[in-house]
This record gives structure tokens, sequence and C-alpha cells, in this order.
């Protein structure tokens, strides 16, 4: 049978084209993922879904990943990155979709963090990823730089959470002081019935309030902010359990590591955080300071958080 070449060559070029023109379509949607036997929420979103992926784990326990707001600190990756943002286990659509039929514990936690990499890598046709923690999010993180790093391109460290509770002995003293200099009676009453570790969602409740108002910072809506220590009994439990120190557990990973810190972080200690940079054995590693931040640098300054990920960052990993 004869072969026209002709027409194999303009069928080889439509299928070429097809594929470059999928693989540089843009995306944007929120899908669900199989991890730790339910089903999880994540938004997925870039310019151009060829592009290395980029999952964003936040703060909590019990913060939702995925909220308009996120748009402010994630946009400018877009453009570089396909980013993921992750509802997690028992919060926001995830929780609306299946609450975890098992007790919360940070093992659960962290193995819902592998196996989400693991079908994000599969389903991208990918590697490895970058991974951005930010405060509780960093536990997550570092354990996956520790156990998982080949699947890491970079782990990124914001307001890391190092040696938590010697940073809230730390934070707790220098409150009590300032709220006798300032001679606040109500702050000073309300200081004095916290417990390190906090033994109930009220003396959690009592820190984050008076940390941001002695620091000049507001809560927003008093009577939702109060709840979500008061009433999140489960994610408090879980708080309680994530007694890390990492300064003496984790001092080598095998991945790129970068530090976040504001230089007015007094929830995970900045000074705490530089100490363990500094002892921490890793390939690559850099710390970037926040002049302008203290725990909440996505939301104080998203632009450089972005610009140093996009500059200093990616340019120096082999992809």
């Amino acid at each position: 049978m004869l072969i026209n070449l002709k027409q194999i060559l303009c069928c080889v070029f439509f299928i070429s084209i097809n594929y470059y023109c999928s693989a540089q379509a843009p995306i944007d949607t929120t899908e669900t993922v199989l991890a730790g036997g339910i089903r999880q929420v994540v938004k997925i979103e870039g310019r151009d879904r060829s592009k290395p992926l980029f999952l964003f784990i936040t703060g909590g326990p019990g913060s939702e990943g995925i909220y308009d707001e996120n748009k402010a600190y994630l946009d400018e990756l877009k453009k570089y990155f396909t980013v993921v943002a992750w509802d997690q286990r028992n919060c926001g659509q995830t929780l609306k979709l299946n609450p975890s039929p098992v007790k919360l514990t940070v093992k659960l936690y962290e193995n819902d963090t592998h196996e989400l990499v693991t079908e994000l890598l599969r389903q991208f046709h990918q590697k490895k990823l970058f991974l951005m923690g930010w405060s509780w999010g960093t536990v997550l993180g570092f354990y996956m730089a520790d156990k998982h790093p080949e699947q890491l391109y970079a782990y990124m460290a914001v307001s890391p959470a190092v040696n938590q509770w010697e940073s809230e002995r730390i934070s707790l003293a220098e409150m009590k002081q300032k709220a006798v200099q300032q001679k606040n009676a109500t702050a000073i009453a309300e200081l004095n019935k916290i417990k390190i570790p906090f033994e109930n969602g009220e003396q959690n409740y009592y820190d984050r309030k008076w940390l941001s108002l002695l620091n000049g910072e507001t809560i927003g809506d008093t009577t939702s902010f109060k709840k979500y220590f008061t009433e999140n009994t489960e994610m408090m439990e879980l708080f309680k359990e994530a007694n890390v120190n990492f300064s003496a557990t984790l001092l080598k990973v095998k991945c790129p590591i970068y530090f976040f810190v504001g230089r007015s972080d007094h929830q995970t200690n900045f000074a705490i955080s530089e100490a363990y940079y500094r002892k921490l054995i890793a390939p690559k590693k850099d710390i970037f300071w926040f002049e302008k931040s203290g725990h909440l640098i996505p939301v104080t300054e998203p632009a450089l958080m972005q610009q140093i990920v996009i500059d200093k960052i990616l340019p120096g990993i082999n992809l």
C-alpha cells in the first residue's frame, strides 16, 4: 500500500500543534483530589499549564486556603507557575464536601500533603514542584522537605513554626511587659490567664488577641475571631499536638530551602527562625527579611514575597 508522505506530515503537524496549544493553554479550575481517603478541594490557576507547579499551604490549622483574598499574594506567581491553593482536611470547601471521618492528627495532615503532591505531579506529568508553607503550613512543608525532598524543586517557609512553644513563651513574656508599661488592666488580667502550652481555646484567643492589639494591629470581627479559637475545639487540639522543635529534630534537608521572616514576627519568633536557619544544612538556602511585617507576610508584603520567588529563587533552580 502506498503511503502519502504529505498526508503523514500534515497529520504530525496538526497533532503537534494541538499538543502545543493544550500545553500552553491557561488554567483556572477548582478540582477535587483524593488524598487521605477523602476528596480534598484545590484551586488551580495559571497562564500556562505547562509551567512548574507551585503549591501554597496556608496557615491555621483550620483556615481556608481557597478564597478571593489570596489573589493579592498569588496573582503575580501565576505568570510563572501553575499555582495550587488547597482547602485542607476539615477546612473550607473540603469540609463541606466531606468532614474527616477520623480524628485529626498532625500525621494525618502530613500524609494528606504527600498524597496531594504525588497526585498533582502525576496529573501534570511533572517530577517536582515548588512548595510554600505559611505558619502552620510550614509544619507540613518541613515534613515534605525532610521525608520527600525528591518531589520538591524548593521549599519556602514563610513565618516558619520552628519551636512553637518556645516562641509562645517568649511572646507571652513580651506581651505582659508591654501591658504593664501601657498600664492596660484588661490586657494584664487576660494575659495572666494564659498557660503555655495553651490549656483551652480561650487562652489561645487571649494570646492572639493581645498579640495583635499590643502591636497596633486590628483583628476585624471580634466575635468571629473569638469563635475560631473557642468553638474550634478539634483544630485547637491539633495545634497543641503540633509541638514541633525542628531545631532539635531536623538539622539537614536534601532540597533547596528558603526562609521568609518578618522582622517583627513574635508569633513564630523571628530570632528563633534565624538561629534555626543558620544551623540547618541544605544543598542551597537563603533567608529573606521583611522589614514591614510581623507574622502576616503574605498580607502585609505580598508583592515583595512574590518578587523574591520570581527574581531570586526561580532563576537558581535547575528545572
